[in-house]
């Protein structure tokens, strides 16, 4: 029985975390982006572990008082926010629903698995991406870099218009 309330708070603290924009794309949780590893009780303390997008992320700062506010606001007031580095934060854990608010921001999902079952990286460098704007595949890249270093800046043939893609990483 303990278990399952255990769960049930884990599963009631991430809903709430997934009130968290992420800084540079807000209309991505950090849930949604992959980067909460683990939420659990300590005595009386909340830990969270996040990993970030890379090492240097500028927004670590930002994304743990914003963790720490909005778990506040349901009156869980003793939080830890840890870092864990390793393993790398990765495209693969993203959610679906991550993937979708994507798209329709204008922002092209990765297309492939950053590491596939083998552990093996195939990823193409110039993927075939579908446009977010109008669907269609009938794209190429025009920059391996679009506004940030993990995305490319791809065209639409179809539609004419400009948009990053998420890259696989």
């Amino acid at each position: 029985m303990v278990n399952a309330i255990v769960q049930a708070e884990s599963k009631q603290l991430m809903q709430w975390l997934g009130e968290v924009p992420d800084p540079e794309i807000p209309v991505l949780s950090i849930v949604d982006l992959g980067i909460v590893r683990d939420v659990q009780w300590r005595d009386d303390t909340c830990v969270v572990t996040i990993t970030p997008t890379y090492s240097g992320c500028p927004a670590m700062r930002e994304i743990t008082e914003d963790i720490r506010t909005v778990l506040a606001r349901y009156g869980v007031d003793d939080v830890e926010v840890v870092t864990q580095l390793a393993p790398a934060w990765t495209t693969d854990w993203m959610t679906e629903r991550g993937r979708t608010a994507l798209g329709a921001y204008g922002i092209a999902a990765p297309t492939q698995r950053a590491i596939d079952i083998s552990g093996i990286s195939r990823r193409v460098d110039a993927p075939v991406v579908a446009c977010p704007l109008c669907g269609s595949r009938n794209t190429r890249m025009l920059s391996a870099f679009g506004s940030t270093a993990c995305k490319a800046l791809y065209r639409c043939g179809d539609c004419r218009e400009p948009f990053d893609y998420f890259k696989a990483h």
